[in-house]
């Protein structure tokens, strides 16, 4: 049931940038390694924003899938959808969602739902912060058991951008989801370089931990990319 709820509201929030000021990317990365060793790797980002009068949206879509010698060592995909409300130039109300399903994690799926405040601590033409907390809810089924987990957490999310130069710019977005049986952390950082005004060139690094997974899985997974951006829409 979660998961369609989940997608129902995905599907919603994007069929509406045509009442809102549109902008997005794309990205997409592809790794093929031939000889002494038969390699696969793709990954891939899709990235849609708008905005209408005081309301703002952020809908994402990431997908990583490797195989070696024929067999399949990651797979994972991940949804999510936020949506803020400007109260002042500096505040704002957040609803977030997010739907995550790794293959080779302890768990066939966790999705959360969440509210918060959140606030602009930094809002110049070269650094933006962003902070947002509050309380949420969070439904996962575990791999080994097939036991579901039901649990009220605490969402925590840091965006930070630093536009270093015209054509460069680094970003690191950090989000924990924690509750009593098992606490997600997040930290994702990337850094584009501009081609021109729509495609770029991207190098991003990212850390995944849970607290909680079962004997012999590992706590912590890394992604390293390299992709090429198309950002399309109203910028």
């Amino acid at each position: 049931m979660p998961t369609r709820i989940l997608i129902g509201l995905f599907l919603v929030v994007i069929s509406a940038p045509a009442l809102a000021d549109f902008s997005g990317k794309g990205e997409l990365g592809i790794v093929v390694a031939r000889g002494n060793s038969d390699t696969e790797t793709g990954n891939v980002r899709l990235e849609l924003n708008y905005q209408h009068e005081r309301w703002s949206n952020e809908s994402i879509f990431n997908a990583v899938h490797a195989r070696d010698s024929g067999e399949t060592n990651n797979s994972r995909w991940v949804l999510s959808n936020k949506t803020d409300y400007n109260l002042s130039e500096v505040s704002y109300l957040v609803g977030a969602l997010r739907y995550d399903r790794d293959r080779f994690s302890a768990f066939r799926y966790q999705s959360t739902v969440a509210v918060g405040y959140g606030r602009r601590l930094v809002a110049t033409e070269s650094h933006r912060l962003k902070v947002e907390l509050g309380p949420g809810f969070r439904f996962a089924r575990l791999r080994e058991t097939d036991e579901t987990e039901n649990e009220v957490i605490v969402r925590g999310f840091v965006d930070y951008r630093w536009q270093v130069s015209d054509t460069t710019q680094f970003t690191n977005r950090f989000l924990v989801e924690s509750g009593d049986d098992n606490t997600f952390l997040e930290n994702t950082l990337g850094l584009s370089v501009a081609v021109n005004s729509r495609i770029s060139l991207k190098t991003g690094f990212s850390v995944r931990h849970n607290t909680d997974v079962d004997p012999g899985r590992k706590k912590t997974d890394t992604l390293t990319t390299v992709n090429l951006v198309y950002n399309f829409g109203n910028e």
